[in-house]
């Protein structure tokens, strides 16, 4: 029984490094795993509800359960963007941040500066759409954010506050980590929030699952 209950453990571990969580801005809608691959998470259409966002000293904020990573931001000015097109000019991506490498897994807070990438259209009051990318050795994974763009917003202090990356030293025990604030435009902190989510997904997931079937035993 002992050896049946880690098995599934180790498989829930195992299907959680394949994928990321957008945390901020707020997604298009509920994260479903198995709809990752597809364009914006399997949302194909904007929100109605969208989230005012800084034009200028902006951030997002991910947690990512696989190593060895690589992530970048592509914007659309589309009204209603449902296809990758949308987030394209003349044949090209339109970056709102190029690609970056990272090599350990946990939660990050990446500075956002959309006022820097000059793509026509993205000005104050304009509602655009950005779309996370990530790729870990398990094909692309996408997530997207409708947003209004704002030269005024300022980011509130909680949310400012859950700024902040911890990254897991030690991937195969995850008995190790490391905080740095980021660098961006936000200022970094800590919180009850932000104390919840800095855990490494990994570790989450297992505190849950474990709970979970302790009954078998």
């Amino acid at each position: 029984m002992k050896a049946a209950i880690f098995t599934i453990l180790a498989f829930f571990a195992l299907s959680a490094q394949a994928h990321f969580r957008l945390l901020y801005p707020e997604p298009r809608g509920p994260f479903v795993a198995d709809r990752e691959p597809l364009f914006c998470g399997g949302y194909d259409n904007a929100t109605t509800n969208r989230t005012t966002f800084p034009l200028s000293n902006g951030f997002f904020r991910i947690r990512q359960g696989h190593a060895d990573w690589a992530g970048s931001v592509l914007i659309s000015v589309a009204p209603n963007p449902s296809t990758f097109d949308d987030f394209a000019s003349g044949g090209e991506n339109q970056f709102a941040r190029l690609w970056a490498n990272e090599s350990k897994t946990g939660n990050f807070c990446i500075p956002l500066d959309l006022s820097s990438t000059g793509i026509a259209g993205v000005a104050d009051g304009a509602n655009v759409t950005i779309q996370v990318v990530l790729t870990g050795g398990d094909g692309q994974l996408y997530q997207c954010a409708d947003l209004t763009l704002s030269s005024t917003f300022t980011v509130p202090a909680d949310l400012q506050a859950t700024c902040v990356n911890q990254t897991a030293d030690d991937h195969s025990s995850h008995g190790s980590n490391s905080t740095n604030s980021t660098t961006g435009g936000s200022s970094a902190g800590s919180g009850s929030l932000g104390n919840v989510e800095q855990r490494p997904l990994i570790a989450a997931l297992a505190v849950g699952v474990f709970g979970a079937l302790l009954g078998l035993l």
